[in-house]
Parts: structure tokens; sequence; C-alpha cells
């Protein structure tokens, strides 16, 4: 029988005026001694955007906007998982699971769940469409929060591929970008038997032998991005992955600390010329702060870098042999060469090299993320 049930996003008004209690009381840091973002989110974008979240943004009609896609939750392993699932009118769908990262949540995938879903309504075929499913993971959104250790991206994958057989699906694609992609190569690597191919928009490879050696142009490019992300934006990660708990503290009860920690984020890994806003309204920003900052997830989101960093991103022993699709977006985070997924996606059918987006590509750059879907699983189905 079926653990499923219906959710609606429902927060309490009380919730919300809490919320703008403590934003207008927030203790404020001085002002930054640069003129740019290379010490954090600037003082006065930070302050900004408190104003619009405290003045103008309307937590009600973006909770309307997200309870507009059918929502559910169901548990698995005592732990209750929420879920985006949107049927197709068409009768060829294909199931096809999307999951999301870090500072991430299917907030990411509300503007690509409905051209996926039905894409003649897009000027699209019919023989593209897909049934899709879109999971919080645990700790993160309305997914609840684990008690114990061990919820790391194998066993979430453990999870996904129960959630599939749950609603009925014996076989089924996977997406992801971020701990999605590491679950979904997870997904791969496992093998069950249901999963019939996977895309990632962030595949993660060390660089071959060839590369360290002699780095062609394309090897220098992944290099710079990898050794940029080490010296200037891994310190999240490291506290995440080392002290999930003690960041935590600061995370659930400061909104704005806990904005700000998402927020430099979507400054530095998207395609956005110097500026979020030139690719996501402070709306949009603010719906996925609100994904963490209504559901306390500052350290629950945090902790799966505990549990699973070095093991998801390392080097890794298994390989994919599933068909697999990569689409590379030019900011990604690290522009994983070919040759590099090569070293642990055997049969990848697809492979495609943007000229814009970057690490949220679906949020950033929906038409560009339904196409490369469209045009990965096409030749798969």
């Amino acid at each position: 029988m079926s653990n499923t049930r219906e959710f609606k996003i429902e927060v309490l008004e009380e919730d919300i005026e809490d919320l703008k209690r403590r934003i207008v009381s927030t203790r404020w840091p001085e002002k930054e001694t640069v003129e740019d973002w290379t010490q954090g989110v600037p003082d006065a974008y930070m302050r900004e955007l408190s104003e619009y979240w405290l003045n103008e943004y309307d937590w009600r009609a973006r909770e309307a906007y997200h309870n507009r896609l059918p929502q559910f939750l169901s548990t698995f392993q005592g732990l209750d998982i929420h879920f985006i699932h949107c049927i197709s009118p068409h009768r060829q769908a294909k199931p096809l699971l999307i999951t999301h990262g870090w500072p991430g949540s299917v907030v990411e995938f509300h503007k690509v769940i409905e051209p996926l879903v039905d894409p003649v309504a897009y000027g699209g075929s019919e023989d593209d469409s897909f049934n899709v499913v879109c999971p919080s993971l645990p700790g993160y959104g309305f997914s609840g929060k684990p008690r114990q250790t061990g919820f790391g991206v194998e066993k979430i994958a453990d999870i996904w591929d129960e959630l599939m057989t749950e609603l009925g699906y014996s076989e089924y694609f996977a997406q992801g970008g971020d701990w999605g992609s590491a679950v979904t190569t997870t997904i791969a690597m496992q093998d069950k038997g249901s999963c019939k191919g996977i895309h990632v928009n962030m595949p993660s490879a060390p660089p071959t032998k060839e590369a360290r050696e002699n780095p062609t142009k394309r090897d220098k490019l992944a290099f710079e991005g990898g050794n940029y992300y080490q010296q200037w934006g891994a310190g999240y990660s490291k506290q995440q992955s080392t002290r999930p708990q003690t960041l935590g503290y600061g995370l659930v009860d400061s909104p704005i600390g806990q904005a700000s920690w998402i927020v430099e984020k979507f400054y530095e890994w998207t395609d956005c010329n110097g500026h979020p806003e030139n690719v996501l309204s402070k709306e949009e920003l603010l719906d996925n702060v609100m994904f963490y900052w209504l559901t306390g997830s500052g350290a629950s989101s945090a902790r799966l870098y505990w549990e699973s960093f070095g093991k998801a991103f390392g080097p890794k022993v298994n390989k994919v042999e599933i068909p697999t699709g990569c689409s590379i977006f030019p900011k990604e985070i690290v522009p994983t060469p070919r040759s590099w997924a090569e070293n642990v996606y055997n049969n990848i059918v697809y492979w495609n090299e943007l000229d814009k987006g970057g690490h949220f590509a679906a949020f950033e750059q929906p038409d560009l993320f339904v196409d490369e879907l469209r045009n990965c699983f096409r030749l798969m189905r």
C-alpha cells in the first residue's frame, strides 16, 4: 500500500511575522573595505535585499505559485520526503527524476517542469514529454531532517529509486546538478535496473593523466575553475563538511545570515555578469532562501556535506555504464572536459558545451535547460 500523501505548503502567519521581526532587528556588520564582492555579499546589496524582503516580497503570492504544482510526502527509512510530481497529458511521456543541490532547492525547477511535462503547450512535440518527479533532498526544504547519521549520497540514491518504484515507474530517466549530479551519478553506478539513462549538468571527474602532464586549452579552463574554487570559493564547503552544527546556529537564527550565505553563491556561480539580478529577480532569489529559512534547514542541509564530501566528489572507483548525457554551462564551477568525464561515464551518448549559463542552469536558462534535456533523452527513449 502506498504511503504517499498530498502536501501543500502552508506557512503559519506567525512565522511570517517572526521573519519580519528578525529582519528589522538584524545586527548588521560594518561595511566591507572593498568596492566589490571579493569579501562576500556587499553591505549595500544585503540591505537593499532585506528592504525588499521586508516591504515588497509577498510570501502568500509565492506560496500559491509553488502550490500550483502537485506536491506530496512519502516516507522512506523513517524519513518524510517532499516531492513535486507532475504527470504529462501525453501517453508517451517518460518518467524523469530531477534532483537539486545546495544552495538550491526544488524552486530551481519551477520554470522547466511544465515545459517538460507538456511540451506541446510550449511549442514542442509530445514525443519529448515527461512525467516529472522533483524531490527535496533529506534535510532540505519540506523534506524531513535525518536524526541519525548515514543519509549521504548513496542512501539518497537508494531512496530515490524506491520513490520511483513507489510511484509505479519500473523504468525512468534521472537528471541532476551539484549534489543532484552526485545522486544521479550514484543511481547510475548502483544500476539496479530501473534507471535507463541519466543527464548531468555538473559531471564530476578527476583530470586525465594527459591533462596533468600536457594540458590543452580546454583542460586549462577546467584547472583554472578548480583552482579558483579551492582558493576563493570553497570555504562554505569546508565549514559544512566539518562543522555543520556550529554553522547552523547562525543560519537558523538570522534570516539575513541565511540569505547572505546563499545569495553569495548565486552571485559567484551564475552567469550573471557581475550581479545576480542580471539573471534572477530578487523574488526568485528569496523564494529559494525561504525554502531554507521557513524550514530551519541551515544545519540539516549543510550536514549532507559532512555525510558525503570527499566520497561523492572524490576520485571514483565505479563507472557509469548506462547511457549518459552531459551539458556543460560555461560558468559552472569546474567546466569538466569530455576527456575527464569519460573516466567516470563510460557511455556518453550526448555532450554539449553551451555559450551561456552557470551552475543553476534550470533556474538561470530554463529554455536552454529544457532543450538540453529533450535533445539528450531523445537518444535514450
